[in-house]
């Protein structure tokens, strides 16, 4: 009697995978007196399996009668317990256990880290942690050639401009892993460089060469001499205003630096021959409808212009949104999930790419790597998400019902905004590359002349704050720069 109560107190579980990852799970659970966990039984895809055990605890289905289970068991926990698996399987599965909550809104639904983690001792299998949204995300992840990045970061002088932010830091990370000579970490903002400076520190001590440079890329001469002194050879130029209704009320911070703060940088790589300028771009820049998308292609043009006639090799990495970066749609929506909501949606049927940090940083390196100079890397990233589904997701992982515990608002689409990103655009020629989800965008035919003229008026514009004809200039650069109809914008379901 007294044992049947204790397990009423118990977290009822439900185990997903009946291999070797499944049975590490049951085993740890089983063994830990203490735990507050009961497995009630499991469920694998190989009906094969069904009526089999695993330390006493019996394989009752397979992943199709999850839903049937979770309700007839009254199963409070999920542990998604099959660490080699595809990322689509993965994410079917997931799907089915999200579905199983409908009935149970408590009922959680928890993860295992990979089976190469759990190989390699990065972590414990004890480490069973809450499901996380890019779980969900319906996409492979890249493949990298290790041995060709190598190659060309081994006992280099690497830049990292913009270093201590989202996608800089994380090259930092992944560059400390192939031996540079001297990794550079450059950014307006110390706190941030200070940070990613003392993780680098911690994690390989003396064997890693760092500097950490707090400048802005807008100081001609306060660059210069960081390239006078160092004379890097790679440059990965992250730095950026990336908000975008924040640059629509400050166009000209937006063009100072995501303009002339890449041309001075770009400037003074030609000029100190540095072997390869990798520009860190976005999905925003193509048909730009903003200020901060049109800087951005305006970055890009700058870049292959100077390609033409320059021993450094300057290509640009065009992508999506980043997963979990700072000022991405999925920490505020966890900040207003946690603080009763509503989550606030500007449009129910805006959509975006989605890619994660690591994913969007190794796209980043190895465009570098394959890079002959003049192209757009772009990434194959699946099927766009649709915004208000991510939502709902997030509200449904987070034990609550959307519509019900936490309300959904849907506030309009902001400045500059658009529903549908692009990565291509229409007079840009797609190439494939080795990589089977990295494509090559051919440049467009850019006259040189009309640019530095129409660059020296937009400069003299900004420095004069001349607000009212900065957009007109730009449209001159960016020819394709056009603002998203008004009716459009203000659309608001």
């Amino acid at each position: 009697m007294e044992t049947n109560i204790s397990n009423q107190k118990k977290s009822r579980v439900l185990i997903i995978g009946a291999g070797s990852a499944g049975e590490l799970v049951i085993n740890e659970i089983c063994k830990n007196l203490k735990s507050e966990k009961i497995v009630v039984g499991i469920v694998d895809d190989d009906s094969d399996k069904v009526g089999k055990v695993i330390n006493n605890i019996p394989i009752i289905g397979t992943t199709k009668d999850i839903k049937y289970i979770v309700e007839k068991y009254s199963i409070d926990e999920i542990i998604f317990s099959i660490a080699d698996i595809s990322k689509k399987r993965k994410h079917e599965i997931l799907s089915i256990c999200d579905s199983a909550r409908c009935g149970n809104s408590e009922c959680s639904i928890k993860v295992i880290p990979g089976i190469f983690e759990i190989i390699n001792g990065a972590v414990d299998i004890k480490e069973i942690k809450d499901v996380k949204i890019e779980d969900l995300l319906f996409r492979e992840t890249i493949d990298l050639d290790l041995n060709k990045i190598g190659e060309y970061l081994n006992e280099k002088v690497v830049l990292v401009t913009g270093g201590g932010g989202s996608i800089g830091s994380e090259l930092c990370r992944q560059i400390s892993t192939f031996n540079p000579k001297l990794l550079i970490i450059l950014d307006n903002y110390e706190n941030n460089a200070y940070d990613i400076q003392q993780e680098l520190i911690r994690k390989y001590a003396d064997k890693l060469n760092v500097e950490t440079i707090v400048a802005s890329i807008r100081e001609e001469e306060r660059i210069k001499k960081i390239f006078e002194k160092y004379h890097p050879d790679i440059v990965f130029h992250a730095a950026a205003h990336k908000h975008v209704p924040l640059m629509e009320d400050s166009p000209s911070e937006a063009i100072k630096n995501n303009i002339f703060g890449t041309l001075n940088v770009a400037n003074l790589s030609k000029q100190y021959n540095v072997e390869k300028f990798v520009l860190i771009s976005t999905d925003k820049a193509v048909n730009p409808t903003s200020i901060m998308g049109a800087t951005k292609r305006a970055a890009e043009i700058i870049i292959q212009t100077l390609n033409e006639d320059s021993n450094t090799k300057f290509v640009a990495v065009r992508f999506g949104n980043v997963l979990g970066s700072n000022g991405s749609v999925i920490p505020l929506f966890k900040k207003q999930i946690q603080e009763g909501g509503p989550v606030t949606i500007t449009h129910k049927d805006i959509i975006r790419y989605f890619m994660t940090i690591t994913e969007a940083v190794q796209l980043v390196i190895q465009a570098g790597s394959i890079a002959k100079g003049g192209e757009i890397f772009i990434l194959d990233m699946g099927q766009p998400v649709k915004i208000d589904e991510l939502a709902k997701n997030l509200i449904k992982l987070s034990g609550f019902e959307p519509g019900v515990d936490i309300e959904i608002e849907y506030i309009g689409l902001r400045p500059g905004e658009k529903l549908y990103e692009e990565l291509l655009m229409d007079e840009e020629k797609i190439l494939s590359t080795e990589n089977r989800k990295i494509y090559i965008a051919n440049p467009i035919a850019i006259d040189k002349e009309k640019l530095t003229n129409n660059l020296i008026m937009l400069k003299y514009a900004v420095e004069k704050e001349e607000n009212d004809i900065l957009e007109h200039i730009i449209k001159k650069i960016v020819t394709n720069f056009v603002r998203e109809a008004e009716d459009e914008s203000s659309t608001n379901n």
